[in-house]
C-alpha cells in the first residue's frame, strides 16, 4: 500500500499507509505540516518554556508547569509504556521532526515572535496531553472554595455552586437502532472547549491493512483517542467531571542544603531543585521547584505551600497505550478492554458497534479517600486525607434505550463534587425521545437546539416582582412570552442576557470581600469573583445562606435599568465568536472578506457558546468540533470543526468550515479514495539559459523501465543495484513507494527524463547512525541518466533541487553520503557549497557497509 496524504474539499487529510508505524509517522509529518505553529507552542508549554518567545503573560503558566513537574511526568509516563507503544509514539515524533521546519516555514507566527526550532523528545505527546488536560478537573475550583470558607465561614463553602462546568463540557449521545431509521445506531454529540485558533481537534482518516479509522484527533498525540469511526465500532467521550487531583497544604523546614515536609508519618525529605524561566524582553525568573511525599508543590509564599497529588504523576501511567488499541477496535466489548487502562482526563464514554452492541462507562483513574479532599486544600500531616486505592469497578450503565451524557450528576455522581448543571441533559433527552426513526442527517436538529432551560430561574423571579415602570412591564411581559430560545436573531434572547448580565454585575457588588485572593498568576481566572458569580446565579437566587441579599430587589433593579434603554439588538450582534489565539491573531488574513461570526445559543443550551454573563456577550467557549457517527454506513456520517483542517492563516483551509458551524450544521466525510485528492509533491522550476526543470513523484509502474535502465547501467555502479532483476527493482521501488520516509522521484528537463532523484529521513536510514541528527534533516541522492556531456548540466540540476528541498519542502539542511570511491560525486559536493564532514562507515539494509563521505548543505546558505 502506498504511503500518501489524501485531502477532501475542505482539506481534511485522509492518511494511508502500508503498516501502523508507517502510518503514524505520517500521522506526525501531516500535524507538522498543518499546525506547525499549534504543535510547537503546546511543545513549549509543558516544558514550561513559552514566555521566552511569548513575554511576560506566559510566565505564569511557565511557573506552574516546571512546579508541577509536567515534563518530568511526561517523560515517566513514556519510559513506563511497553516497548510496542514506546515504538509508535516515537515514529510519530520523527514525523514532526522531519516536517515540522517546513510547516513552520507556512506558519507567520513563527517569523513575528522569532521562535526557533527543536528537537522533539520521544515524550512530547504524553507532555502535551498532560498540559491540555492537567486544569481539566478544575483543581483551582479547591483554592476558591478554600478561600471562601476562609473569608465568609466553612458553611458557605458551596455557596457558588454552579453545576457547571467552567473548564470543559461536552455533550453526546448515542440513539440505538431501535430508534433509527437505518436499523443501526448513531453515536452523536460535540465537545465543548475554549475556541482555539488552530482548534484542538483535528478531523483525521488514518488507514492501513490492520485498521481504517476516521476521527477528532488532538496535533501533536498520535492516533485518535476520543471520537472515532473504525467502521464496525464507533466511540465518543464526555468529561465526567469526576475530581482526581488534590491540594494539600504543606509545612516545610530546612533540613541542611535541603527540605523536609510533615506529613502523617512525620517529616521526611523534599526533593528540592532550581530552575530558570526565559521571559522574552522581561528578566528570567527563578523557580524552586519542590516536590514532597505528596507530588509537587505549586502554591509557596509567605502564607502558605501547597502541593498537587495526581494520578499521572503517582502511577507513572497516562493510559497512552490505550490509543492504538482502539484504532484496532472492532466491538463495544474492543473499546470496554481497551479503556480500562485509561488514566487522565476521566471521561464517560459511549459506545456502539454494527452487532448492536452499546456501551456507557466511565474511565480514568480516581483515588479513593477523605470527602473534603474533594472540596479544599487538605492538610498534608492528617493521615485521613492520604489516598486508598482507587474507584475499582468505575460506574457504568446498562444500555436499553437512548443514552445521554452532558457533565451531569448522573452516571459519574460517585466520582466528583460539581458537575454541569442537568439543563443540556434534560434537553438532550427530551430531544432524543421526541421521535422513533433517526437519521444522521437529522442530527444538526439536536446541536442546533436554542432553548435554554436555565431562564426559569431569571424569568420567575421577574414574573413576581411589582411596583414596575410601564417600559419594565412592557419588557417583562415580552420576556414572559417568550419562547426561551437563545437564537443570534432575537433580540428578546438579547434583552434576556442583558436582564442576567445586570443581575449578575449587581449580585457580584455584594461579595467583594472575596475579591484580591492571593493565588499564581495562573490560577487567577478560577478566584474572579464575577465570573463565579455569573455561573452560580441560579443556585444564588434560589439559596438561603445569603440572607442579607435583597435578590428581587436586584432584580427590579436590572429589569428597570435595561428597560429604560434603547431596544436591543439581536443577540447574534453581540454575540459574537472570539477565538483565542496565543499572538490574538484575527481569523480572517489581509485580504480576506470577513463575514459574520454572530453565533446562537448559550452556555446551558444545547448549542452551547458560553460568554461570560456578568462581563461580557462575547464567546470564547463552544463546541471545538460537532459529529455524528453512523453505524450503518460510516460514509453517511458527518463532523465539523469551528475553524478548518490547516492552522496556517490565509491558507484556503484555514476557516472555510466556518460558515457551517457558526449554523449549526456537519460536513460531508467521503471515504471513497477516487473522490479525494492526492497530495502532490511535485515541483517546477524554469532555470534562465536551460529550462523548466520538473520533479515528479515516481510510479513505479509507470516508470519502471526507465528506472530498471538508470539503476543498472554503468553510470549507477555505487548505487549497488547492477546485479538486480527487473522483478528485484520493481520490489525495491513498490517497498519505497510504500514508506513515508522514503520518496523517489523522476526529474525532467522540458518534459524530457533526465534524472532520478531519491529523498529520505534520515532517522529512518542507515546514515541515520552515523551522524547527529538535526530535526528537519532530509537526505538525498541523485542519479543523472546516461547522455552526453553538457557544460553546467549537473549544477543547474542541482540548483532546481535546492529549490525544492529548501524552498518547496521547507527542510533547513541536506545530508549527502556519497560513497568515497565515487570521486566525481564527492567533488561535487565540494563545488556545491557543501560542509564537508567525516567519512564514515554507514551499514546498509543488506548487511554490507559502505565508507562514505558525509556533507551537509544548509538552506540558509544554498539561499543566500
Amino acid at each position: 500500500m502506498n504511503a500518501r496524504v489524501f485531502r477532501d474539499a475542505y482539506g481534511v487529510p485522509h492518511l494511508r499507509a502500508g503498516d501502523p508505524l508507517a502510518l503514524v509517522y505520517l500521522q506526525g509529518t501531516n500535524a507538522a505540516a498543518d499546525r506547525a505553529w499549534q504543535l510547537e507552542l503546546e511543545r513549549r508549554r509543558f516544558l514550561g518554556t513559552s514566555a521566552a518567545f511569548l513575554g511576560a503573560e506566559a510566565a505564569g503558566w511557565d511557573v506552574f508547569a516546571r512546579q508541577a513537574r509536567l515534563a518530568d511526568t511526561a517523560q515517566r509516563c513514556f519510559e513506563a509504556l511497553d516497548e510496542q507503544t514506546r515504538d509508535w509514539i516515537t515514529a510519530y515524533v520523527e514525523g514532526v521532526n522531519l516536517a515540522l521546519p517546513g510547516g513552520a516555514a507556512r506558519a507567520p507566527e513563527f517569523a513575528q515572535t522569532g521562535l526557533t526550532l527543536q528537537e522533539w523528545e520521544p515524550w512530547a505527546p504524553l507532555g502535551i496531553w498532560l498540559a491540555v488536560h492537567v486544569l481539566f478537573a478544575g483543581f483551582p475550583s479547591k483554592l476558591w472554595r478554600t478561600h471562601v470558607a476562609r473569608t465568609l465561614g466553612d458553611d458557605k463553602i458551596d455557596l457558588f455552586t454552579s453545576e457547571g462546568p467552567r473548564t470543559a463540557g461536552s455533550n453526546g449521545w448515542m440513539i440505538p437502532g431501535s430508534l433509527s431509521s437505518s436499523g443501526q445506531a448513531i453515536v452523536a454529540g460535540d465537545p465543548h472547549r475554549y475556541i482555539e485558533s488552530p482548534g484542538v481537534y483535528q478531523q483525521i482518516r488514518l488507514s492501513c491493512p490492520e485498521y481504517d479509522v476516521l476521527g477528532l484527533a488532538v496535533p501533536g498525540i498520535p492516533g485518535v483517542a476520543h471520537f472515532g469511526h473504525t467502521g464496525e465500532v464507533a466511540w465518543a467521550i464526555t468529561n465526567a467531571m469526576a475530581d482526581y487531583q488534590d491540594l494539600y497544604a504543606e509545612q516545610l523546614r530546612p533540613a541542611g542544603p535541603g527540605l523536609e515536609a510533615l506529613g502523617p508519618d512525620g517529616w521526611k525529605p523534599a526533593r528540592v531543585h532550581t530552575e530558570v524561566v526565559e521571559v522574552a524582553a522581561a528578566d528570567p525568573i527563578e523557580v524552586e521547584v519542590i516536590e514532597t511525599e505528596r507530588g509537587p508543590v505549586i502554591v509557596n509564599d509567605s502564607t502558605r505551600t501547597i502541593s498537587i497529588r495526581y494520578p499521572p504523576r503517582v502511577t507513572g501511567r497516562l493510559g497512552f497505550e490505550v490509543i492504538p488499541k482502539l484504532l484496532q477496535a472492532t466491538t463495544v466489548a474492543d473499546i470496554d478492554a481497551a479503556v480500562g487502562d485509561w488514566v487522565e482526563p476521566v471521561n464517560v464514554i459511549l459506545a456502539a458497534d454494527t452487532a448492536g452492541g452499546l456501551l456507557h462507562r466511565t474511565a480514568g483513574l480516581v483515588p479513593r479517600r477523605h470527602g473534603d479532599n474533594m472540596l479544599r486544600v487538605v492538610p498534608a500531616w492528617e493521615a485521613d486525607h492520604q489516598w486508598d486505592g482507587w474507584h475499582d469497578p468505575m460506574p457504568r450503565e446498562t444500555v436499553d434505550g437512548p443514552a445521554v451524557m452532558a457533565n451531569a450528576r448522573e452516571l459519574a455522581a460517585s466520582l466528583g463534587v460539581e458537575f454541569a448543571a442537568p439543563h443540556r441533559s434534560r434537553r438532550i433527552r427530551e430531544l432524543v425521545s421526541s421521535q422513533s426513526s433517526w437519521s444522521v442527517a437529522e442530527m444538526p436538529s439536536i446541536h442546533q437546539d436554542t432553548y435554554l432551560g436555565s431562564a426559569a430561574s431569571v424569568l420567575d423571579l421577574l414574573a413576581g416582582l411589582e411596583e414596575l415602570s410601564p417600559e419594565a412591564v412592557a419588557l417583562r411581559t415580552e420576556l414572559l412570552g417568550w419562547d426561551r430560545r437563545m437564537d443570534a436573531t432575537s433580540s428578546t434572547a438579547s434583552s434576556y442576557a442583558a436582564i442576567r448580565k445586570a443581575l449578575v454585575s449587581r449580585l457580584a457588588d455584594h461579595f467583594g470581600v472575596l475579591e484580591d485572593a492571593q493565588v499564581p498568576e495562573v490560577f487567577v481566572p478560577w478566584m474572579d469573583v464575577l465570573t463565579h458569580v455569573s455561573y452560580a446565579v441560579e443556585n444564588l437566587l434560589t439559596t438561603d445562606l445569603i440572607p442579607d441579599v435583597n435578590v428581587s430587589w436586584l432584580a427590579r433593579e436590572a429589569l428597570e435599568e435595561v428597560a429604560a434603554r434603547k431596544r436591543r439588538p439581536p443577540w447574534g450582534e453581540t454575540h459574537q465568536l472570539a477565538p483565542l489565539h496565543a499572538l490574538r491573531g484575527p481569523v480572517f488574513a489581509p485580504g480576506e472578506e470577513p463575514f459574520d461570526l454572530g453565533l446562537s445559543g448559550d452556555h446551558h443550551c444545547v448549542m452551547s457558546t458560553s460568554s461570560l454573563p456578568g462581563l461580557t456577550d462575547v464567546c470564547v467557549r463552544g463546541s471545538a468540533a460537532r459529529y455524528a457517527w453512523d453505524l450503518a454506513d460510516r460514509s453517511a456520517s458527518r463532523w465539523v470543526v469551528p475553524l478548518g483542517a490547516s492552522g496556517v492563516l490565509g491558507d484556503p483551509h484555514h476557516h472555510d468550515q466556518l460558515p457551517l458551524w457558526l449554523r449549526g450544521e456537519l460536513a460531508p466525510i467521503v471515504t471513497e479514495w477516487d473522490r479525494l485528492e492526492r497530495e502532490d509533491r511535485s515541483f517546477t522550476h524554469e532555470i534562465e539559459g536551460f529550462g523548466t526543470v520538473a520533479i515528479v513523484e515516481a510510479d513505479p509502474s509507470r516508470d519502471l523501465d526507465l528506472i530498471h535502465g538508470w539503476v543498472t547501467g554503468d553510470r549507477a555502479s555505487f548505487w549497488g543495484m547492477g546485479e538486480l532483476s527487473r522483478d528485484e527493482i520493481a520490489a525495491t521501488y513498490e517497498f519505497l513507494d510504500s514508506v513515508p520516509t522514503h520518496h523517489v522521484y523522476v526529474v525532467r528537463l522540458d518534459g524530457v527524463p533526465v534524472g532520478l532523484l531519491h529523498t529520505y529521513d534520515p532517522q529512518a536510514d542507515p546514515v541515520g547512525a552515523a551522524y547527529e541528527i538535526r530535526a528537519g534533516d532530509i537526505g538525498a541522492h541523485l542519479l543523472v541518466a546516461p547522455g552526453d556531456p553538457r557544460p553546467g548540466f549537473t549544477g543547474n540540476l542541482l540548483r532546481a533541487i535546492g529549490r525544492f528541498v529548501f524552498v518547496h519542502l521547507g527542510h533547513p539542511r541536506l545530508v549527502a553520503e556519497p560513497d568515497t570511491r565515487n570521486e566525481r560525486a564527492v567533488d561535487r559536493l565540494y563545488r556545491s557549497g557543501f560542509t564537508i564532514g567525516p567519512e564514515v562507515k554507514i551499514t546498509l539494509p543488506d548487511g554490507t557497509t559502505k565508507t562514505a563521505q558525509l556533507g551537509f548543505l544548509t538552506a540558509e546558505r544554498f539561499l543566500s
